[in-house]
């Protein structure tokens, strides 16, 4: 994976540029990143925050003037190079970096066209973005401390059963959501035995949500996430060289 060629697209209108050293980190760990581009009117004082990021980090600032009062041309700009890179970039996959739903049908024909899209923008990313996606990270949880001013008020009363290595969690399963869908991934990956294998379940959890990500909840790894939930049972099996262990789970009856 970490030989995929990856095209890292930002709205810098709509993305903040505090958390661009950890956004590139976090697309490491699906491939390189060999085009990084920032689109946006850099001749305007909202973007100032942005120049010394660019610079460190050798993104390319793609400049858009707004040549209509409430019409957003970096949108468009962004959207015309994507499809170019597409027909001759010879890259793997795309990250989209914005909180806007108008990059939507993009992603949608970029995974057409057999490219990964991953999307990274704040929590208050419409559902249809997130969905077209085939991961989506909430950049809240590549900045931990400020973690705890991104949650919401009414997300404060409920919160995941904690372990050492827990964090502040950016969303509760006060609705049940986390708890219907690791359910269902254990069940849909059920083997003879009665357990079902760690990752597979994690990967199953992943198509069926793309937003899923073990540290929106406030754990760092997915197997812990899954050791705190009281109706899961977890065992790890040696592999054949004795060096490695398998993890598996079940619903406890």
């Amino acid at each position: 994976m970490a030989n995929e060629k990856l095209a890292v697209l930002i709205d810098a209108d709509n993305a903040q540029a505090a958390c661009l050293p950890d956004l590139l980190a976090e697309v490491a760990r699906y491939g390189t990143a060999t085009v990084k581009r920032a689109y946006g009117d850099w001749t305007t004082p909202n973007l100032k925050g942005w120049k010394e990021c660019l610079h460190k980090h050798a993104v390319q600032p793609v400049q858009q003037f707004s040549y209509t009062k409430g019409k957003n041309s970096t949108d468009s700009s962004l959207i015309i190079d994507a499809m170019d890179l597409l027909y001759t970039g010879n890259l793997h996959g795309f990250c989209l970096v914005s909180s806007d739903s108008d990059f939507t049908r993009l992603a949608t024909r970029l995974r057409e066209s057999g490219q990964a899209v991953y999307g990274f923008g704040e929590q208050k990313t419409p559902e249809p973005f997130v969905a077209a996606c085939d991961k989506f990270i909430y950049t809240e949880i590549l900045r931990p401390s400020s973690i705890a001013e991104a949650i919401a008020p009414h997300h404060a009363a409920a919160e995941p059963t904690k372990s050492a290595s827990s964090t502040e969690p950016l969303i509760s399963d006060s609705t049940g959501k986390l708890t219907s869908l690791l359910k269902l991934a254990i069940e849909t990956n059920l083997k003879d035995d009665g357990w079902a294998a760690m990752g597979a379940v994690g990967a199953i959890m992943q198509k069926t949500d793309p937003s899923f990500d073990s540290r929106n909840y406030g754990f760092p790894k997915f197997s812990a996430l899954v050791k705190a939930q009281p109706f899961a049972e977890i065992k790890q099996v040696a592999t054949g060289d004795g060096t490695t262990s398998a993890m598996y789970v079940r619903l406890i009856p």
